[in-house]
C-alpha cells in the first residue's frame, strides 16, 4: 500500500484469496467455486487480473512437473474458462481453451493440430481467391465497405463442433469464414443478395441474427455458398454490431 496506493493493495489482496479457492475436479463444487470466485471478487478488475495471470500460467505449464498439468489444465477449462465466457471476453477464453486442450487430450489435441493445419491451408487459398471478387461486386453496387477479412475456429472450439458430427470434417463448415463489415443495416441485406449473386447458397444455411439476435446481443447475417466445390460460411454485419 505504501509503495503502490491503496487501490492496488485491495486488488493484490482480491486476487491473493481467489488463490486460496482450492479446486478438487469433483463436478458438484465446480458451479460453486465459480460463484465464488464472482462473489468474492468486488471489484470486477480482480477477475481480469486472475484471468490474465492463468493465461500467463497455462502458457509456462510445460516447465512444471508433469503430474500438475492436467489437474491444472483441467480446472482453466472448468472454472476459468466459463467465466471469461460469461463476461464475454472471447480474447482470454478462445487461447485458455486451446492451451488446456493440449493437456487434458493431447491425443485428441495432436491429430486435430494435423488434420486443421491442411484443411485451413486450402480454405485459406480459398478465402484469398474469393475476397477480390466480393469487394468488387460490392463497390459496384456502392455499397461503403469497411472490410472483408477471414476469421478461423480455435482448436477446442472446433474440437467440441466435430463430436456432434462424429469427427466428420466435411460437416464443418465455418473453419474459416469471411467476414463483411458495411455500413448500415440496409446494406447488410443488400450485400446478402449480391453473395447470392456470385455464389450458390446452401438453403437451409442463411441465418438472420440481425432480426432475431442470438441471446447475447449477438448480430449477423450468416450464409453458406458453393465456390469451385468449397463450402464457404460469410459473415454479414454493420461496424456497430461487430464492435458490440
Amino acid at each position: 500500500e505504501k509503495t503502490f496506493s491503496k487501490t492496488i493493495a485491495f486488488l493484490v489482496s482480491g486476487v491473493t484469496k481467489l488463490g486460496t479457492l482450492k479446486y478438487r475436479g469433483m463436478d458438484r463444487h465446480v458451479e460453486n467455486l465459480r460463484k465464488m470466485f464472482l462473489a468474492m471478487a468486488k471489484d470486477i478488475r480482480v477477475i481480469f487480473i486472475k484471468l490474465a495471470d492463468r493465461l500467463h500460467n497455462m502458457q509456462t505449464l510445460g516447465h512444471l512437473p508433469n503430474r500438475k498439468h492436467e489437474r491444472i489444465a483441467r480446472e482453466t477449462l472448468e472454472v476459468y474458462v466459463p467465466i471469461a465466457d460469461r463476461l464475454g471476453i472471447g480474447e482470454l477464453r478462445g487461447p485458455l481453451e486451446d492451451l488446456a486442450f493440449e493437456y487434458v487430450h493431447p491425443q485428441e489435441y495432436a491429430w486435430l493440430k494435423s488434420e486443421r493445419s491442411q484443411l485451413y491451408e486450402r480454405t485459406e487459398k480459398h478465402l484469398t481467391k474469393l475476397k477480390p471478387l466480393i469487394e468488387t461486386a460490392l463497390r459496384k453496387e456502392n455499397i461503403t465497405l469497411h472490410s472483408v477479412h477471414s476469421r478461423t475456429k480455435h482448436y477446442y472450439s472446433l474440437y467440441k463442433k466435430l463430436q456432434k458430427y462424429d469427427m466428420d470434417f466435411s460437416q464443418i463448415y465455418d473453419i474459416a469464414a469471411l467476414r463483411i463489415i458495411v455500413e448500415t443495416v440496409e446494406e447488410c441485406y443488400e450485400t446478402l443478395g449480391v453473395i447470392h449473386q456470385l455464389f450458390k447458397p446452401l438453403p437451409t444455411r442463411i441465418k438472420d441474427y440481425i432480426a432475431v439476435p442470438k441471446p447475447n446481443g449477438y448480430q449477423s447475417l450468416h450464409t453458406t455458398v458453393i465456390s469451385d466445390g468449397h463450402i464457404t460460411e460469410i459473415q454479414i454485419r454493420t461496424q456497430i454490431m461487430h464492435d458490440e
